[in-house]
Order: structure tokens, then sequence, then C-alpha cells
């Protein structure tokens, strides 16, 4: 109960503070003190406004926001969120442009579950939806899950990789984005040994570490400073009694949110300030550049205590992936047995948390895998952000990715989807030649 306890005092104090902001927005605003305008009043009444606005979004999960786009037609066509998958800890879903002809690119996007959503990614998806059929991983906030549907650690999150792979198919194109590189790299492996026929077309890597060891930078040397002791005492923690996740032992959305501001707290405080200084002058708006980064930043979701552990202990202490000596489900997976999908490295050269080295040690470990189905990309100046997203991404390693995958379409694969290949398991075996099922036909 300590530990729920804890859970409930950050949220309480979440709460508090929210409720400051709205206190202070509303009685400085009070119609009556108009008639004495006073410099204090509209700092705090600006005060209140972004300070409600960014405590209100920390347990708020954010919306992808992605309604609709202008296809090559000329028109605007409908954008629906669709699930494919739908599983306790994540959701694969797919961004579905409502009557568009199906794209022939068909790309899965990997997203992280290292304390934001997936819909960090929402610039990436808007990138890339004109010229693809998008899936993404849409993980689930642990808090709330309840304790009934048990563990999630690092080789559960692999095997959701490897059911959404076969799901979709060996025409699909994966993206990993940061922090499931690795996880995705092993998917990507263990189908090569179980289900070949299920591997993906490509498989793109985008800053995230393979190989921890190659270029240390502070997340690696903490990670290899503190003991799991030590780390299981201070950052894990019961959810509270206000989620369906009650006693599920997590690593808490807000604990991370402050590890993340501590590491550019001048940079984060200087834009807080500023932008209570704009709402001051009447200059912010609802999605000014301040408001649509930190609605995103400040959204955190809790992280169970067996993935988060598992990830540290398992990828940065004891480097299973860059030993290659992961082990999923009792079966030690083999990443020289990748032979047929073709595998792109991207890295950022300022990237201070998956440093370039990183992520470029996947192709060495493609021992199976000819030279000429390996790429890398090293982009000048461009930091983990922009790898994934803003101009660095847009202009020069999007380009590049699409081309990779447009260079190793339509492998040796020619398997079905998971859900095509059971219809036609299915089909009855005493069918006459020459008159096909016509329930099967229709389904591909």
């Amino acid at each position: 109960m300590r530990y729920m306890a804890t859970y409930d005092l950050m949220e309480s104090i979440r709460n508090t503070n929210q409720w400051l902001g709205a206190t202070a927005n509303s009685m400085a605003s009070y119609p009556a003190f108009s008639l004495v305008p006073n410099p204090m009043l509209h700092w705090m009444a600006a005060w209140g406004q972004v300070t409600e606005r960014s405590f209100e979004r920390m347990v708020t999960k954010p919306d992808w926001g992605i309604h609709s786009m202008t296809c090559k037609d000329g028109k605007d066509h409908l954008v629906s969120i669709t699930p494919v998958v739908e599983r306790a800890f994540g959701d694969l879903i797919h961004f579905d442009v409502q009557g568009r002809e199906e794209q022939e690119r068909k790309i899965l996007l990997v997203a992280p579950m290292s304390g934001h959503y997936a819909t960090l990614l929402r610039s990436t998806v808007v990138s890339l939806l004109p010229d693809a059929e998008v899936y993404i991983t849409d993980w689930h906030n642990a808090r709330d899950i309840p304790v009934s549907e048990g563990k999630f650690d690092i080789e559960d999150y692999t095997l959701y990789l490897v059911d959404f792979m076969k799901e979709l198919g060996p025409d699909i194109n994966v993206i990993a984005v940061c922090q499931p590189a690795p996880l995705t790299l092993a998917a990507t492996a263990y189908l090569a040994e179980i289900d070949p026929e299920a591997q993906p077309n490509t498989l793109t890597l985008i800053g995230g570490p393979i190989d921890p060891d190659a270029t240390p930078t502070e997340v690696t040397d903490f990670g290899h400073s503190v003991t799991m002791g030590q780390l299981e005492e201070l950052m894990i923690q019961r959810v509270g009694l206000k989620y369906k996740g009650i006693g599920r032992r997590v690593y808490p959305g807000l604990l991370q949110l402050t590890s993340f501001m501590s590491m550019n707290a001048e940079r984060h405080s200087q834009a807080f300030n500023d932008q209570i200084f704009r709402v001051m002058r009447g200059e912010a708006s609802e999605n000014d550049h301040h408001n649509r980064f930190y609605d995103e930043y400040l959204a955190v979701m809790d992280m169970t205590a067996e993935f988060y552990l598992s990830t540290v202990e398992r990828i940065f202490k004891a480097g299973e992936i860059a030993k290659n000596e992961f082990i999923v489900a009792g079966h030690k997976v083999d990443i020289g047995k990748i032979t047929n999908v073709a595998v792109k490295t991207v890295e950022g050269e300022k990237d201070d948390i998956s440093a370039p080295g990183q992520c470029v040690a996947a192709l060495n470990l493609c021992t199976g895998l000819p030279d000429e189905m390996k790429a890398s990309h090293l982009e000048p100046g461009a930091g983990h952000y922009g790898i994934f997203a803003g101009s660095s991404w847009r202009n020069n390693i999007r380009p590049l990715v699409l081309d990779f995958i447009d260079a190793n379409a339509g492998g040796s694969k020619t398997a079905q989807p998971a859900s095509k290949r059971k219809k036609a398991a299915d089909k009855p075996a005493d069918k006459p030649a020459g008159k096909p099922d016509l329930k099967v036909a229709s389904s591909n």
C-alpha cells in the first residue's frame, strides 16, 4: 500500500495544480477587476490558463486529429481510424482513407512504449498517408489495464509485434521508431525461423538502441550505473484507487515526465514563461506552436513494471540484442536467420538519446542478409526527435525510406496475411477443381 499511496499522492499533486490554475484564471478574470487595470492580475490569469492546461494534459490521451487528407485526385477524403487487432495492452490500427484506392505501399509504424502515446508519431503518420496504407501500434496506458490481464514485458511486446506482422502479411513494410527498434528486429528474426513466409518486406529502424554500448550516452550510462534493486525501489509504484489497473505495478507516467523535464529544465522553464507572457499580450492561440508541442509532450502513460525493468536489464545492461542472445518464449532468437528482409537504419548526427552507432549495429547482426539488402543513413544536424518528425524527416529521411521500400518491393515472399491464410485453410478439401471458393476470392 505504500507505493499505491505514493501513486495517489502524485495524482493529488497534479490535480491540485490543475485546480490552482483554474482558480487563478477565474479569479483574475473577474469582470469587476477590469475597472482598475492591473498587470499583476493579467499575469495571474495568464499563469492560471497555462497551468491548468498543462496539468490537465498529463492524464489525457491526445486525439489523433487526422480527420481528412487531400489525395491525388484533388479531393479531400475523410480518414477513419479502424482497429485491425485489439489486445489488452495494445491495438493494431489502420488509418483508412475513405474513397481512395488501396495503396501498393503498406507501412506498419511501430510506436515506442516509452512514456508517450503513439500519437507522438502523428506528424509521421500524416507525412506517410498520401503515399501508403499506414498502420500503427497503439499501446495502452498500463493504469487502465486490470491486473487480471497478467504481465507485459519485452517478450510479450515482441510476440505482439509477431502477431501484428502475421496479420498484415509479407507485403508490409515495417518502420520502428526509437525504443522498439531492437524488439522489432528480434520479432522479424523470430518470424524468419518459425514462419518465414510471414516476414515483412522491408524493415527500417530509426534511432533505436540495438547496441547501446556502441556509443554511450547519458541514457546508457544511467542504465549501467543504477542497480535493478534501486530502479525497482525508486521507480516502481502500484496504480492507485482511481483507475481500472488498481494494484498493477507500473513505472508511472508522471514520474517519467519528471525525468523528461529535468533533462532540459531550463529550456522548458523558459518556454512556459514565454507562453505566459504571450497569453498576457493576446498573442497565444489554441493551436500555437507551444500548445501543439506540449499538449503531446505532457501527455504521458504508465508502463508496466516488468516491461520497464526487463528493458533496462536485458537491452541495456545485458545487451541481449547486441550479443544476439535474446530469448522469446523459451526460443533463442538468431538475427542471422533474416535472409530476405531488406534492412535500413536511420540515425541523427546530434541524437543524444540513441547516438550514432547504436542503431546501425543492426546491420552487422544480420549476417545472413546480402549487403545489397542493407542500407544506412546518418542525418546531418538532426537530433532524436528530428529523425522521425520535423523538416529533417519530411525533406530528407522520408523520401529515402520510401525509395528504399520501393527498391525492395515484391521480394520472394508470396504468402498471404494471416487472416487470409486462415480463410484459405478453411476451404473445403473436396471442392471441384476449376470452381473457386467465391467467399475466399472476394476477400482477396
